[in-house]
């Protein structure tokens, strides 16, 4: 196991709410769960970036030592450095230097199973490796992997430009397929009316659970960052009958480096073309509304801010306060506290999902013949069944159908329709 150094960089200029305490523990999460040993997590407070090294000479330095008093093996840095950063880094360090964007790259790479997931991440590290290729330190002269420089896109590093700019290329056109394969599966629930709800959050809110609990999927679900990679849909009926589908994403992270969105746009593509946003966020985090920013930040990216959302307050079985979730309750649209691990409150959810939705279906009163029990099946499907008689000749049921299935039905000739 790697020991390494992590070391939290803050800059005084940077506007934002989150505290060098805060960003120290999530570096910290990241790491555990890149698999490494934490040996220390130092701070630094700059007061503006330095060119060749980000931080100052002296902190440098002082990294150094401690790098040899306790033979770190990696530093891992909380900012994003350029490649001659980096470059000059290792060198006044004298070990493997890396960044929070490479950090999260193997988390991805550890976590991706699906074939369009390892492209994904592949392409992600091609995007990040490219600008750093010449005069790269460290980390490129070494052949043996290891945090940073392990995942689909590791067989050879030292490799040029151009081959690299092939293989992105490549991805890219296989990506572009499997792009269109997802469009052909979107237009194929649209033709059977069949709504889908997309759950997006912080890492680590509670969104596999969520998924698990409510269409008793068996996505795997862990205490750890970027646990789900790959999307995952899943079937779920609500209490009126009207199926829709569940889809789980990846989770989003404060400042997820850009490139990370554009390269899982294939995945994050369907949040775009989702009829319904379920936000899911973990109530008992300190750092709630920060984490509520940080995911309306990329969805801001994505230009689905303004969709139709609902806010699922997870975890509220770790809140004692009454008062502190009457406060959130205000802060939040669509707000439902839930804790999808001890299935609290997950009806109400649901009903808040179905009146999303209430508008789009339509109650029938159709005759079909006994002949077509078919039609019959695919009410109780798609649909509730509010009544149902069979007479000698035919049936007649009263059936609560999405719109467009119901419109489609219409135009059956073996439906009579009853006013």
């Amino acid at each position: 196991m790697e020991r390494a150094l992590l070391v939290t960089v803050k800059l005084k200029t940077k506007d934002d709410n989150w505290p060098v305490e805060d960003i120290a523990e999530e570096l910290e999460q990241l790491a555990t769960t890149s698999g490494v040993e934490i040996v220390d997590n130092i701070t630094c407070l700059c007061q503006k970036i330095t060119p060749n090294l980000f931080i100052g000479k002296g902190k440098s330095e002082e990294i150094s030592f401690i790098c040899k008093e306790y033979n770190i093996d990696t530093v891992i840095f909380s900012c994003d450095l350029s490649g001659t950063q980096q470059r000059n880094l290792e060198e006044i360090i004298g070990k493997k230097t890396i960044d929070r964007t490479q950090l999260i790259l193997d988390i991805f790479a550890l976590h991706a199973k699906s074939p369009e997931g390892k492209m994904q991440v592949e392409l992600a590290q091609l995007q990040y490796l490219m600008p750093r290729l010449v005069g790269k330190g460290i980390i490129l002269s070494r052949l043996g992997g290891g945090i940073g420089t392990r995942g689909p896109g590791e067989q050879k590093l030292e490799v040029d430009r151009r081959r690299i700019k092939k293989r992105i290329e490549k991805l890219k056109s296989e990506l572009k397929h499997l792009r269109l394969h997802r469009l052909t599966l979107r237009k194929a629930r649209k033709r059977n009316a069949i709504p889908q709800v997309a759950l997006v959050g912080y890492t680590n809110a509670g969104k596999s659970t969520l998924l698990n609990a409510l269409t008793r999927a068996e996505q795997r679900v862990e205490n750890s960052l970027f646990t789900t990679l790959d999307p995952l849909a899943k079937t779920l009926k609500l209490p009126n009958g009207e199926e829709v589908v569940i889809l789980d994403t990846v989770g989003f992270l404060n400042d997820l480096p850009h490139h990370l969105i554009e390269a899982f746009k294939a995945t994050l593509e369907e949040v775009a073309e989702s009829d319904l946003i379920i936000h899911v966020l973990d109530v008992s985090h300190p750092r709630l509304y920060e984490h509520s920013k940080a995911v309306f930040a990329v969805l801001k990216d994505l230009n689905v801010e303004t969709k139709p959302t609902i806010t699922a307050l997870n975890k509220i079985d770790r809140i004692n306060n009454p008062a502190w979730l009457e406060k959130v309750a205000r802060d939040f649209i669509n707000p439902v506290f839930i804790s999808a691990r001890f299935n609290q409150n997950l009806d109400l959810l649901c009903k808040y999902i179905q009146k999303n939705f209430e508008s789009k279906m339509s109650s029938q009163v159709f005759v079909v013949p006994h002949t077509r029990m078919d039609l019959i099946n695919l009410f109780y499907k798609k649909g509730k069944v509010e009544e149902i008689e069979y007479l000698p000749k035919n049936i007649k049921v009263k059936v609560n159908l999405p719109k467009p299935l119901s419109y489609k039905l219409l135009q059956n000739k073996d439906i009579q329709i009853k006013e």
